[in-house]
């Protein structure tokens, strides 16, 4: 247990401190494989081993800054600021719960992930300063729409984390089927609902001036950008990526059909190429090596066995279904999620060791689904390795003001973690 919670703590305490999130990673995951027994040199070989696990999401980033940037090289964006300068000013609050909803429909409606944040959120750094938005509420908002829909609700990425959580109940002898899962969760998403609200209408609602150069919001933006054809080829780029991903399923070809298409519609000129795609890497490149590092990082935690024996020695000082034994395993979730980063990744692992206990001692199968749902998704917000953090960050830092310690993650492990224990608590107490 002590391996686990030793090195998740030097990640944290690392990142807390400002060191960089690659070298807290990479300095937690050594130092959790010679507190189990490893020497220097086979922790660091174990870790790299892990890497490549995450090779797929990391070069998906990396095509999607370069595409990012070459929709912003379009100035499409720019239409869309003044659009939203002209309809949004002065109305903070709707403005952010605007972005949690687009956030919310890249989970489900349009399944892109976090591939609209480096595409939406950087043209409107300038309007966030002109309105002095709190951008740790941007990040809060942000990080909801990314997690929230997939808790809640059985579609899109939500249908991946439901029918995990329900294949993997089953497999360890509780009959569960994926329909049913939405009603251990809904509690837990209820408390994320009342997390986003806390954050953005009184922990954040004050106005913020990140910026001491931006324009004051009562002074109107100089000039009028008109809506041209290279926008229109633009939006069909955007289209045909979205199509694309969908189609083949894959985030890499998606964004690859659109890059191709800039190109061909001479949107973004080819002699350009190179340093559009130096500034993708630029915006992009620094995510897709946090998420690298970190899979290694859960390879070495994995490997040692440290997170099966942290599970099953929280078993043993576990005793009966009470609220203490599952505030444990919630508690036991959130340790291990902070650590590898994905909710997604870590049910298979806590559902292996938890659902035999939670059949032994008379934990109902709804009660056992929300322990283990919600064990899975604490600690995804607030994890310096989750993309639930990196993506929000990816957009807000494009101008170097924001911070992903201090300003995304603290805020929304803050915001969500919190109401995720509680209201995950209260739903294995009542179903």
């Amino acid at each position: 247990m002590l391996i686990v919670i030793s090195s998740v703590l030097i990640m944290i305490i690392l990142s807390l401190l400002r060191v960089n999130v690659v070298l807290a990673i990479l300095i937690a995951g050594i130092a959790g494989g010679m507190l189990a027994g490893l020497d220097i040199t086979a922790s660091l070989e174990l870790l790299v081993e892990g890497m490549g696990g995450q090779a797929n999401t990391a070069l998906s980033y990396i095509m999607l800054g370069v595409f990012a940037i070459m929709i912003g090289y379009s100035g499409i964006t720019n239409v869309l600021v003044q659009y939203l300068i002209k309809t949004l000013k002065g109305k903070r609050g709707v403005l952010l719960l605007t972005i949690a909803g687009v956030a919310c429909l890249s989970q489900n409606v349009v399944p892109v992930h976090i591939a609209f944040i480096p595409i939406l959120i950087p043209p409107l750094l300038s309007l966030f300063d002109r309105m002095r938005v709190d951008r740790r509420a941007v990040a809060a908002a942000l990080t909801f729409g990314l997690k929230a829909p997939y808790v809640m609700l059985p579609v899109g990425y939500g249908y991946i984390f439901h029918n995990t959580i329900a294949v993997e109940m089953t497999s360890g002898g509780m009959d569960m089927t994926h329909t049913e899962i939405w009603k251990a969760m809904l509690l837990p998403g209820i408390g994320m609902i009342i997390g986003l609200f806390i954050a953005l209408f009184i922990t954040y609602r004050k106005p913020r001036n990140t910026n001491p150069e931006s324009v004051p919001e009562e002074e109107p933006a100089a000039g009028t950008v008109s809506f041209t054809k290279q926008h229109l080829l633009t939006i069909i780029a955007i289209a045909a990526a979205l199509g694309s991903q969908i189609y083949f399923d894959s985030l890499i070809l998606g964004a690859l059909t659109g890059i191709v298409l800039m190109f061909l519609f001479v949107v973004v000129p080819f002699k350009n190429g190179d340093s559009v795609v130096n500034e993708g890497i630029k915006l992009m490149g620094m995510i897709a090596f946090v998420m690298l590092i970190a899979s290694g990082f859960a390879n070495v935690l994995q490997e040692t066995g440290a997170v099966e024996q942290m599970v099953d020695q929280t078993i043993q000082y576990s005793a009966g279904a009470t609220l203490l034994t599952a505030a444990v395993m919630l508690l036991t979730g959130l340790i291990i999620t902070m650590g590898i980063g994905t909710s997604f990744g870590t049910i298979p692992i806590l559902a292996a060791l938890f659902v035999p206990f939670c059949l032994s001692v008379g934990f109902s199968p709804l009660a056992t689904a929300a322990i283990v749902g919600t064990a899975g998704a604490m600690g995804d917000a607030g994890s310096p390795a989750s993309d639930s953090t990196l993506g929000p960050t990816s957009g807000l830092n494009a101008d170097g003001r924001h911070n992903h310690i201090w300003d995304t993650c603290v805020p929304t492990f803050l915001h969500y973690n919190i109401p995720l224990f509680i209201f995950g608590l209260i739903a294995a107490m009542v179903l």
